[in-house]
């Protein structure tokens, strides 16, 4: 069994998911596990470079977790060929140029979500990275949680019968900060920033709805700023510009070519009494569901209680006891090290791959769609996107 290098160029770590999922969970936890096992059996260890501007916070990063590389120029970097994949989990606003510069020196490519805040930019770096030849993708980690894969299991085994409709409910409490710490960087409330909740998630809602439950057709989307005033990470106060919550409502295409209803709730305002930070409750004429992150519980039509409506009594059912705890088939891996191993497979020996550029470009379309609507309230078609 031979082992082989992978030289990554990683910009943009020092940030909580750049570092978190994607530097500790996913290539420092593949580099503990002695690499990547090739269709072959033989292995590939990432040899990552960390790149940063401010030096001594990238160099104490990749001191703590026993990376050997890092540096503050991203064009030095790219000049080296033993380094093949360039990562990005940087800002937003920067990430097509940073993505268009990685391709014109040679390099795959691989990057967070959103791709571009805007679709023209999108499909640009899109059609860019398909026509050099190079591999590409983009992050698409919920499609790995443990509750949406079996979520999709009971969709693959026909157990919903003909799907109705979809509820996603997602969201929590993001503290103010004048009396509790934030919990979330200060920039995700100023539009100015990139910030914003409906560019920030609708990206992942159209990779989980045309996976999971079909393809969206249509989209209806109203936001908002519910907090206008937060505090920064230095408890000054500022104007929160960009949207903080937004309800939508999205025609599908289902599977079977029938209709399905998704609507999505999702708002960094609220409060949670329910099974997880995100659920996702799909109806379908055979069976219901509901899943987390983690849990996904079932309930078939043979085994649907008949609820009685009666508001002069106290409700005697506990319809949280009513379903079936769907078990854990397999251990299950963290979402984003899983897709990082598929890419990194996708590049050493082309093994398929489908999660890429262009359908990042479809995640900013229907952000795109999802404000116009709220800006002309009015329903937006999702056309079919030709990159």
């Amino acid at each position: 069994m031979a082992q082989q290098r992978l030289g990554i160029i990683m910009h943009g770590v020092t940030g909580r998911m750049g570092m978190n999922q994607h530097l500790i969970r996913s290539i420092c936890a593949i580099r503990a596990q002695g690499g990547v096992t090739l269709s072959t059996g033989d292995k590939v260890m990432p040899d990552p470079i960390l790149i940063g501007r401010n030096a001594e916070k990238i160099e104490a990063l990749a001191k703590a977790h026993g990376i050997a590389r890092w540096g503050t120029d991203l064009d030095l970097a790219l000049e080296n060929r033993d380094d093949t994949i360039f990562f990005d989990a940087g800002t937003t606003q920067m990430r097509p140029q940073l993505l268009a510069k990685a391709i014109r020196a040679g390099k795959h490519v691989y990057c967070e979500k959103p791709i571009a805040t805007n679709l023209n930019e999108a499909v640009e770096i899109a059609r860019l990275a398909q026509g050099s030849g190079l591999k590409h993708g983009a992050v698409q980690d919920k499609l790995f949680l443990p509750g949406l894969r079996k979520l999709d299991m009971l969709r693959r085994a026909g157990f919903f019968g003909r799907m109705l409709s979809v509820r996603l409910e997602f969201g929590y409490w993001v503290f103010e900060g004048d009396l509790q710490p934030i919990q979330r960087p200060s920039w995700n409330y100023r539009k100015e920033d990139g910030g914003g909740m409906i560019l920030d998630m609708m990206c992942h809602w159209r990779y989980v709805l045309d996976n999971l439950f079909g393809e969206v057709k249509s989209v209806s989307c109203l936001g908002t700023t519910h907090i206008p005033r937060r505090w920064d990470e230095a408890g000054q106060p500022y104007e929160a510009t960009a949207d903080d919550a937004a309800y939508a409502t999205c025609e599908l295409t289902g599977h079977n070519g029938e209709p399905v209803i998704a609507q999505i709730n999702m708002s960094w305002v609220t409060r949670v009494r329910r099974d997880d930070l995100v659920t996702f409750h799909v109806d379908g004429t055979d069976g219901s569901a509901v899943a987390g992150l983690s849990s996904c519980r079932a309930q078939s039509r043979v085994a649907t209680p008949r609820p009685v409506w009666n508001p002069d009594e106290k409700q005697t059912m506990n319809f949280f006891d009513q379903w079936q705890e769907i078990p854990d088939s397999q251990v299950y891996d963290n979402g984003f090290k899983i897709q990082w191993e598929h890419f990194i497979r996708h590049v050493v020996e082309n093994a398929p791959y489908k999660w890429t550029l262009p359908e990042g470009a479809k995640g900013v379309q229907l952000v795109e769609a999802a404000l116009e609507s709220w800006q002309d309230r009015r329903w937006i078609d999702v056309p079919e996107l030709n990159i």
